[in-house]
């Protein structure tokens, strides 16, 4: 009876061994290629080029040095993008406290809109995962009275990569936007703070998008010792304003990474993390694909702007008002060009990240494509959708890659499941401290997100 006690024992004890090692596997040759073809796009780093730090790991976060980032200002800047009393500016009476940054930004479809235009004061509704928003109708609040964004809002998904903030890259006074400051002071002079992108955005989109974050805010809705914890060392009659908000804000965006996706898991040593289609898919990716020409490092984006030919926002299909549309001042059709003032940069727009993009339904920044696949196969047939877009400005990479139907599933496979943290929701805070609905705080987003 003994003997056979053990002999069960040993037997479980190897079958543990056996998963242990079905879990850790050794590399698969297609592993082992894709490791060699990665130590070749890392500019000498290795891996360790793409892996995104954890969201906690504030000292290896890129971050503003004027604005470094700390465990306070992380906690009120998520409650500051979240929180709906800040929409304290509003036009009209009955939409105060409605909205905030999140309304355009929010978790559920991967902290970009859920629409094609993002719609802050005048929307209603929020549906699933923010497909359901729509414009108020114009006998309650006029068309030219909405904030509807003139451009598909960016995701905060990885922001941290990126000196400057906007498609066009306008908003940001250090690095590649040094040289363009003074000739836009008067467009946009939050850049005269001299912060990076994301801070100047923080203190510009308060403006913007009617938002209040002021001493009376603070006091109203308790978020005084949340200020405090934060700016300790900002003289007192400094200390609640816009400025300290938009750089707690900017604190908090710049955590929000995408590190629990598979090919950070990937990258990170489980050979198991990506199956063996999106490890085909990510060979394309970084090889005969050239898609990391444009995406790389940790979040596969860059700082650098491409014209890829895409459509602008089409007055049909979306709430859009007559002349040049603007965002902060400038306007969007012909991308870094609006702001830099060069021909050569006319229709060029800033290279995004990638990860967790099935989580919006609208590509390009006018949303024009609709599908993943589809972003794919324009770029691999080369057949530009607005013919405003001179040639010679287009991508070299546009209509030369020739990739198979194979190597288009594969890759396609990689970018929409590879590249998805099924996560992203831990960064939205359970509650705020108003106690509005968040992200959106209007009757019909109250009974959609089941706060009512």
């Amino acid at each position: 009876m003994n003997n056979s006690k053990g002999l069960l024992l040993i037997i479980a004890v190897l079958l543990i061994a056996c998963e242990s090692d079905e879990y850790t596997s050794s590399p698969s040759p297609l592993d082992r290629d894709l490791t060699q073809l990665l130590e070749s796009r890392s500019q000498d780093e290795g891996l360790s080029f793409f892996v995104l730090p954890n969201e906690t790991d504030y000292a290896s976060i890129p971050q503003d040095p004027l604005n470094p980032i700390t465990r306070e200002k992380v906690i009120l800047g998520q409650l500051l993008v979240h929180e709906t009393a800040t929409g304290g500016n509003s036009k009209m009476p009955n939409t105060r406290h409605t909205y905030a940054c999140a309304t355009c930004h929010p978790s559920a479809s991967g902290f970009s809109a859920g629409i094609r235009q993002g719609i802050g004061e005048g929307g209603i509704g929020f549906g699933f995962a923010g497909e359901g928003r729509l414009a108020m109708d114009e006998s309650t609040m006029p068309r030219d009275s909405i904030d509807v964004q003139p451009i598909k809002p960016p995701t905060l998904l990885n922001v941290a990569y990126q000196e400057v903030a906007l498609w066009n890259g306008a908003l940001g006074a250090q690095g590649i936007n040094a040289p363009y400051v003074q000739q836009n002071a008067t467009i946009v002079p939050e850049n005269l703070f001299g912060f990076q992108g994301l801070e100047t955005q923080g203190i510009a989109g308060q403006k913007a998008h009617r938002l209040k974050i002021d001493a009376e805010f603070v006091e109203e809705f308790g978020y005084k010792s949340y200020f405090d914890a934060a700016f300790p060392s900002t003289p007192i009659d400094e200390r609640y304003g816009p400025v300290n908000a938009a750089l707690a804000i900017a604190a908090f965006n710049r955590t929000i990474l995408t590190n629990q996706a598979p090919w950070q898991e990937w990258l990170r040593g489980n050979t198991n993390a990506l199956s063996e289609d999106q490890k085909k898919g990510a060979m394309v990716f970084f090889d005969k694909g050239k898609c990391f020409e444009c995406h790389t490092g940790p979040a596969l984006k860059s700082n650098e702007f491409h014209a890829w030919g895409f459509l602008d926002f089409i007055p049909a299909e979306t709430i859009i008002f007559s002349g040049r549309r603007k965002s902060f001042n400038i306007p969007t059709q012909r991308g870094r060009g609006e702001f830099t003032g060069r021909e050569q940069d006319n229709y060029k727009f800033k290279v995004p990240t990638l990860y967790n993009l099935k989580m919006n339904k609208f590509y390009g920044h006018g949303g024009s494509i609709t599908s993943i696949r589809a972003v794919v196969e324009y770029k691999n047939a080369g057949v530009k959708q607005n013919a405003d877009v001179p040639d010679a400005q287009i991508a070299s990479q546009f209509g030369t890659l020739n990739l198979t139907d194979e190597e288009i599933t594969n890759l396609v496979d990689f970018l929409e499941n590879g590249l998805y943290d099924p996560n992203v929701a831990r960064y939205a805070p359970d509650s705020v401290l108003s106690g509005n609905c968040i992200p959106n705080n209007d009757p019909q987003s109250r009974i959609d997100l089941g706060c009512d």
